[in-house]
């Protein structure tokens, strides 16, 4: 019993040392927490009682959180009621504007990605292009918020953007013409026997167009055994809804995980893993992104490569593997908190690195007009067939018929990468791929 109870003494003793401490470590950490908060309050009533014109108190505390929040990174922010009814609303797939997504990097607007069929996209803006002026004026201090309330106005308003991009020795301006913009978030299109699935954002459609195109191209195709496979082209899609990613993930996947995500809060970490049931059934699958996919489009990218579901092709993607919170707040506001970040299934965090693609393909540039017209004049060839007095082909009408189809989708292909050469590449991987297969 004298053994036990000096255990216990002893127990004691040696809890009081450790929490003692402790103890006073955080009653020290509160007290310097709240004479900060009092600092604040010091600087705003004198901000209210000496500035040189009159300020509105409600707009110089958003100022403040929003300062708070945007020092952390550049998806934080806070969104004031206007912004956070905006932004529900891009989710549902239409909304005014120029078709951007847009980060903050060194001070600038940087072009995550341009929309598909929006003003932006007409105009030329292209991903990774910096804006640094907003109709003659620097968007150089402001916040990101700030700069896209430059960029926003009435549609069918002109706005004047000045671009800098690499490759390019001076910064020039562009011309938009604002619009409603209208995404369609999928879509669905066959390249001879192959299904090209382009998704150009992760919004509340998303799913529900990827499900039915790509049920729609397979019975134009005449089934699943006439298809050679499926081209996922991700490039410029900045992302949206993480539940959108797994969720077109898992409609190629049988089992596995898809991702993961992981934050300060150990237990606070989700995983969300595949169903069964693949779409396709297994045939090839390419995918393809470039330096504008981004977020959910890297997760996608990601997870059908680390399980060999897919081919990558293209180039570095964009490298934001950060998970974005909103929670709704008093006043009709809302606060934009990145929370964890996200992996791929074997482990690797994109965060600033991106999905590097198996293979990599860089997209020529644009030809100008003459180039083209020089380009698409026919060089003059000659073949056995024009030989005079050659001997004809003996081959069968089913045969030669084959083999006029063959060469149609042969020029076909060339005639896309002209267009497209991406595509064009991903497609004939995805040929070969096919033909490997004995499919």
């Amino acid at each position: 019993m004298l053994a036990a109870a000096g255990g216990i003494l002893a127990g004691v003793l040696v809890s009081t040392q450790i929490a003692g401490p402790l103890v006073a470590q955080e009653n020290e950490s509160n007290r310097s927490v709240y004479q900060q908060l009092d600092l604040f309050g010091d600087i705003f009533e004198r901000i209210r009682a000496s500035y040189v014109e009159e300020v509105d108190a409600a707009e110089l505390i958003e100022a403040a959180i929003n300062g708070m929040l945007t020092s952390l990174d550049p998806h934080s922010g806070y969104l004031p009621p206007k912004d956070f009814s905006d932004m529900r609303v891009q989710t549902r797939g239409e909304f005014g504007g120029l078709g951007i997504e847009v980060t903050m990097e060194d001070g600038f607007v940087k072009v995550v990605a341009p929309m598909d069929e929006t003003p932006a996209a007409d105009a030329g803006i292209e991903a990774g292009d910096f804006i640094t002026h907003v109709d003659g004026e620097s968007v150089m201090g402001l916040t990101l918020d700030q700069a896209v309330d430059r960029m926003r106005g009435p549609v069918g308003s002109e706005i004047i953007v000045t671009v800098v991009r690499d490759g390019e020795a001076e910064p020039f301006d562009v011309s938009i013409i604002r619009d409603t913009i209208r995404i369609t978030a999928v879509r669905t299109r066959l390249e001879g026997d192959a299904v090209v699935v382009r998704v150009t954002t992760f919004n509340d459609q998303t799913w529900p167009n990827l499900r039915d195109g790509l049920t729609e191209a397979i019975e134009e195709a005449g089934g699943l055994d006439e298809i050679s496979g499926v081209v996922l082209d991700l490039r410029n899609n900045p992302g949206g809804l993480l539940t959108q990613a797994i969720r077109v993930t898992d409609a190629f996947l049988d089992q596995g995980e898809i991702t993961s995500t992981r934050g300060r809060i150990a237990d606070a970490g989700e995983r969300f893993n595949a169903s069964a049931g693949d779409m396709i059934e297994g045939r090839p699958m390419v995918v393809l992104i470039n330096g504008g996919s981004a977020s959910a489009s890297e997760i996608v990218a990601g997870a059908l490569q680390d399980h060999h579901r897919a081919i990558v092709v293209g180039t570095r993607s964009f490298g934001k593997g950060s998970v974005q919170t909103v929670i709704p707040l008093r006043g009709d506001g809302a606060m934009r908190l990145t929370t964890s970040r996200y992996y791929t299934p074997s482990g690797r965090s994109i965060q600033a690195l991106g999905v590097s693609p198996d293979i990599v393909v860089e997209q020529p540039p644009r030809r100008a007009a003459d180039d083209e017209e020089e380009a698409a004049a026919p060089l003059p060839s000659r073949s056995e067939a024009d030989l005079r007095g050659s001997l004809r082909n003996d081959m069968t009408e089913d045969e030669q018929r084959l083999l006029d189809e063959e060469r149609r989708q042969a020029e076909e292909s060339a005639r896309l990468r002209e267009q497209d050469y991406q595509l064009a590449y991903a497609l004939d991987i995805l040929r070969g791929l096919s033909a490997l297969n004995g499919r």
